[in-house]
Formats: structure tokens, sequence, C-alpha cells
């Protein structure tokens, strides 16, 4: 496995694809290696990606959109080697890019689990959210878009008129003060709810909400509850307040990152199906109407601050079940601005913050 400009103790993409790859290898009796990269350029992916093959390695994880221009310039010349991309997409790989036999990319939709982040933010009684994105790549874009369709269809649902979502790009996948300030003016201003949306971004949210009784965020990628509870809770901790931090979290928008690995690793290499993925980009999302814990996009059903009369582990089930039957469907078309979703919301888009 190749890291992308993170580590595997963020907590997050890396880490969970790390583990994912380590324990399928300890499972199989496969050796392993990761491999992070000096800094965050394509020349500093293509040094490790072909470090681990002059080490013998042979089949190559790598996860993020960041891998697209290493890619390019190493699957071709590497043959013999298999190439497993998560959250590349044909966007990401350019128009021209022709997929060799050796690569598999595969994405997810977000839109999906941004919906019922969104949804169930309202339903849960919030009126007043934001969406702090990190970089405008597609995969953010994605989530930010689903996440204010599932904002007005629960309002809609719920006939309310007064919900309100502050929308911005950080331009970057960490915190620092510039983004903290603009969402302590967020929270400042009646901001209940910030969905938290690219790395290590969530830290901004995280230390403004702190300042503000009652406010709230919303995690990403995996369940961040505990992830942000620990950051709020500062080094040196003891458990009770790192407990008393998860209630900051009302759910957290999950892809899939372990089991798509784990899965296809196994099918790759236990099975022998690699003629399966061959040259292919697949996009994950549903799999079961009826288990949304099988589905490669969900929210978490441990964390998730359910409430019986507004929104409860049933209704989740129950929306999953018509996004799986097709009776709900989510845009996932980015070239739209959020407002572009708002029916009976109010959405401000800001632009972005950096960059």
């Amino acid at each position: 496995m190749i890291t992308d400009y993170g580590d595997i103790t963020d907590q997050s993409f890396n880490q969970t694809t790390y583990e994912a790859c380590k324990e399928f290898c300890e499972a199989n009796g496969l050796q392993f290696n990761y491999f992070k990269p000096a800094g965050d350029s394509d020349a500093e992916r293509v040094a490790m990606i072909e470090s681990a093959i002059d080490e013998g390695y042979n089949v190559v994880v790598m996860p993020g959109y960041a891998f697209a221009g290493a890619i390019k310039e190493t699957a071709d010349i590497y043959p013999e080697v298999t190439f497993i991309a998560l959250d590349v997409s044909a966007g990401d790989l350019g128009d021209d890019y022709t997929l060799p036999s050796n690569l598999y990319c595969a994405v997810y939709q977000e839109e999906l689990c941004g919906y019922m982040a969104g949804y169930a933010a309202v339903k849960l009684g919030y009126t007043k959210l934001g969406f702090l994105g990190g970089m405008a790549v597609p995969a953010v874009q994605r989530y930010g878009l689903g996440f204010v369709q599932g904002v007005d269809a629960a309002a809609a649902e719920l006939k309310l008129t007064d919900v309100k979502v502050n929308y911005v790009y950080g331009g970057q996948f960490f915190g620092d003060a510039d983004i903290t300030a603009v969402m302590d003016t967020w929270y400042a201003g009646g901001t209940q709810v910030v969905f938290a949306c690219g790395g290590g971004i969530y830290t901004s949210a995280v230390d403004a909400a702190k300042k503000v009784e009652g406010a709230k965020v919303i995690g990403v990628d995996v369940d961040q509850a505990g992830v942000i509870a620990n950051y709020a809770a500062g080094e040196d901790a003891d458990a009770a307040t790192v407990e008393s931090y998860k209630a900051l979290t009302v759910t957290s928008a999950m892809k899939g990152l372990y089991p798509a690995t784990y899965d296809t690793l196994t099918d790759v290499i236990v099975n022998g199906n690699w003629d399966k993925y061959v040259g292919q980009i697949s996009t994950l999302g549903l799999v079961s109407g009826d288990d949304p814990t099988l589905n490669y996009v969900q929210i978490p059903m441990e964390s998730t601050q359910w409430a019986d009369g507004a929104f409860t582990q049933d209704d989740y089930k129950a929306l999953v079940k018509a996004m799986f039957d097709k009776t709900l469907t989510v845009s996932n078309d980015i070239s739209k601005k959020a407002a572009d979703f708002a029916t009976v919301i109010t959405v401000e888009d800001q632009g972005q913050i950096k960059g």
C-alpha cells in the first residue's frame, strides 16, 4: 500500500485502507508493507510505487484521487504488477487515458451517504446547517451536493421553510486558523451542525464547535465519532472526558473503505477473479436494501444520535430501502451548484476559503 499525503494514523482514508490490507495479508499468509511518500507530489508517489516494486511487491493498493498522476506514470510501465486504486475516477485520470489491463479503480456514490447524513440531521431537529468541504474534487462535491439534497428532502417532508445551509470549501484537506475563524463565524451566527468533509479539515469545525454550547459536527469517510471525541478532548484526556465529547458528532457519512479493500483483494488474490476487474472503474454504493451495514455507503448504526419520534434506525432502513429500490434517487451531477438542489431550503454558497 502507498499512502497519499496523509499517513496510516490519520484515522480516516489511509488508516482504514492500511488496516484492511494488513489484516487481509495476515489472514492469508502474504507479505505486506506500506510506503509513505516524502511529500505531496506525483514524483514522490511514483518513487514509493517504484520502491515497492523494487522490493518485489506485485500488488499495489493506492487510496485517493491524488494517485491519478502516479498511476498514469507507472501502470503501463509495470504490466506484471496489479494496481488497485480506491477513489480514483475517470475524471481524475483524464478522458484521454485508457485503463490498462493491470489496473482496477473503484469510486463511491458519496452523494448517497451525504444525503443520508443531511436527511438525518434535519429529521433530528437541526435547521441551521453547514457544509465545510476540503478541496472541491469530485468525491467531496458529491458528498456536499448529496448532503444538500438530503437536507432539502427532510425539510420538505417536515414542511419546514426556515432551514438554511452555509456551504463552503476550505481549499485544503486540513484545518487551520483561517478556516477555524470562518467556522467560528458560522457557529456564532446560529449554525448548529457542520458536515466537515475532507481529511483533517474536521479539526477546524471541532475547534469552533467546542466554543458554542450545543454545537455539533458530522463526520466523513469513516465513523468519526471516536476520532472527533479524541481530538476534542485533547492529548492525555481521561476516558470519561473522551466519552463526553462523543456527543459532538451527530452522525458520519461513511464509505466502505475497509470492505471494498478487503473484498477486492480476496476476490482478486484468493479467488483468482482478476478478469472481473481488468481495466475497470467500478462505482460502489448500495448492495442491500434490507441491511444497511452491508452497503459501501452508509451512516453508522452505533454512533448516529437516533431519536424516537424523530429519526430512528427503522427510519434509516426505510430510507436506504427507498434508495436501493430506486424509488428515491439522488443526483451526482457535480456540474450543478448546491443551491440548484434547494427547493424549500436556503443555501448560501460562500465559495472557497483558501487557494
